[in-house]
């Protein structure tokens, strides 16, 4: 007989509920490992955002340091002087010390984020600084002036020498990117912020003839007489003319010449001479000239298109104008055709965003596309050309556009942010970006994340701040009635002049 499948009666038989009983623990078992998985899981992969390293300058108990982006300490505050950063992503600090105002002397030498002295090889080391349209103090972030042995010059960031250092002075010009005057035996030249020479050191005066270091230079030569030189080293006009007028477009020029003023062209052509005092834009083959105190349009051919008598004529796009009439602004055509109402207070015409932006006297803002359709109607806080939208207060309640006009959510303007400002029955607080309430609606001002990942929070007339998971990092305690924008890092606060962009713990 066959053994295969029997059981010997001396081998013990099978318990199917002890069996049952080992599988269910099993189960339990596996089912409690992929949870406690899951749950790790999903706290390891919360969203946290981005924050590139950067620097920043600091004021405390009236001295001067740098934190960075994660308000960490990186030069204790110490220093007399404001310290200046140039490149916010590099860790080179100008610190200057020994400042006599009245005598014109100081020291100034760049140090790294372990307080080392850098380009030690200068006696001084030097940002570049300019100002921008909006007068925003701008620094230079390719070069930086060197002084040795009574001379400047330049290095890059790497401390390469871009310009040997056998100028008098080196300046920004100012407002215009990219433009160095420099000085060399009381004569003018200029330079790039890479250390080529653009032009040689030949003139007494050196301009630019707009913001755009593109359009060229007007130079004065040593007998007073005026030309222009372009980016390109090129000189365009010669120096003939008694005034070269800041104005410039589709390589015209507005000159004066034996007294006269003339529109010419990049020959020297001249086109128009006549039937005006002044001419203040060009634009396509139009320009906005100036008659017996008011403004009309003419074009290159002399022939004139709108007769001089608004209060104020400014291009906007394509042919058509914003005019001043009393005091009341509108918009016309070159056929003088209105095409929207002289019932503002202001307009602007933002060409990058193609967007106008017209103020009415109650306060709020019409907010139009090209076709002069009103799209949005409210108090306009923010215009972010970076970001691309619009941040306007609509009847109370802050609204994002992008610069189509379009409403979007705040969770699709700021892709990287964790918290979201959220307003319920009159209180502000935060969501995530499924909508899910993180922060209790519990203050009574608020704002959005900001680049380093901090919310600013108002309770009870003081401001604190939040970190990007909603944890209070600064408990509200802070007036900031002058600050204009109200940004925390950690402990940090933005300072009221937000032109100097540097971030305190001051209290007000």
């Amino acid at each position: 007989m066959s053994n295969r499948g029997r059981r010997y009666d001396g081998e013990p038989k099978l318990n199917i509920k002890k069996v049952l009983a080992v599988l269910i623990i099993l189960a339990v078992i596996v089912m409690c490992v992929v949870l406690i998985f899951k749950f790790a899981t999903d706290e390891s992969s919360s969203e946290t955002k981005a924050v590139a390293n950067s620097y920043i300058t600091v004021f405390s108990g009236d001295k001067w340091g740098v934190i960075n982006s994660k308000g960490e300490t990186i030069i204790s505050p110490t220093y007399d002087d404001m310290i200046v950063i140039p490149d916010p992503t590099k860790a080179i600090f100008i610190v200057q010390s020994d400042v006599n105002l009245d005598a014109g002397t100081y020291s100034s030498k760049a140090i790294d984020n372990k307080g080392n002295s850098l380009f030690t090889s200068y006696e001084r080391v030097e940002a570049l600084q300019n100002v921008d349209s909006s007068n925003v103090i701008t620094y230079d972030t390719n070069a930086l002036k060197v002084y040795n042995g009574e001379k400047y010059g330049l290095i890059n960031f790497n401390g390469t020498e871009i310009l040997s250092p056998t100028y008098d002075s080196i300046t920004p010009l100012k407002g215009v990117k990219n433009s160095l005057i420099t000085v060399k035996d009381g004569l003018c030249g200029l330079v790039d912020n890479s250390g080529n020479v653009i032009i040689d050191n030949l003139y007494t005066e050196i301009s630019p003839l707009t913001n755009r270091y593109e359009d060229g230079y007007v130079v004065k030569d040593q007998n007073g007489n005026y030309g222009l030189i372009n980016y390109n080293k090129q000189q365009v006009l010669e120096c003939k003319y008694s005034e070269i007028k800041n104005v410039y477009g589709n390589s015209m020029y507005v000159v004066r010449e034996n007294g006269n003023l003339e529109l010419i062209n990049s020959n020297g052509e001249v086109l128009l001479n006549s039937g005006f005092e002044d001419i203040t834009s060009i634009d396509s083959n139009n320009v906005v000239f100036k008659r017996n105190g008011k403004y009309g349009i003419m074009s290159t051919d002399g022939t004139v298109l709108v007769e001089p008598t608004y209060d104020e004529l400014t291009f906007a796009f394509s042919n058509n104008y914003i005019a001043k009439n009393g005091e009341n602004y509108g918009i016309i055509n070159t056929s003088n055709e209105t095409k929207l109402d002289f019932t503002y207070s202001y307009i602007t015409y933002m060409s990058d965003e193609s967007l106008l932006e017209a103020d009415k006297a109650d306060g709020n803002t019409d907010l139009l596309d090209t076709s002069f359709n009103v799209k949005v109607t409210g108090i306009v806080s923010e215009i972010n050309t970076s970001k691309g939208y619009v941040k306007v207060r609509v009847n109370g309640e802050y609204k994002y556009y992008n610069f189509r006009l379009e409403e979007k959510k705040a969770q699709d303007i700021f892709t990287t942010n964790t918290l979201f400002l959220s307003k319920q029955n009159g209180k502000y607080g935060y969501v995530n970006k499924e909508g899910i309430v993180v922060v209790d609606y519990i203050y009574d001002d608020a704002t959005e994340q900001n680049d380093y990942g901090y919310v600013a929070v108002k309770q009870n007339g003081v401001w604190g701040a939040l970190d990007q998971n909603g944890n209070v990092v600064v408990t509200p305690s802070y007036e900031l009635a002058q600050n204009t924008v109200i940004s925390f890092i950690g402990k940090w606060h933005l300072a009221p002049d937000i032109n100097a962009n540097y971030y305190t713990d001051v209290k007000e």
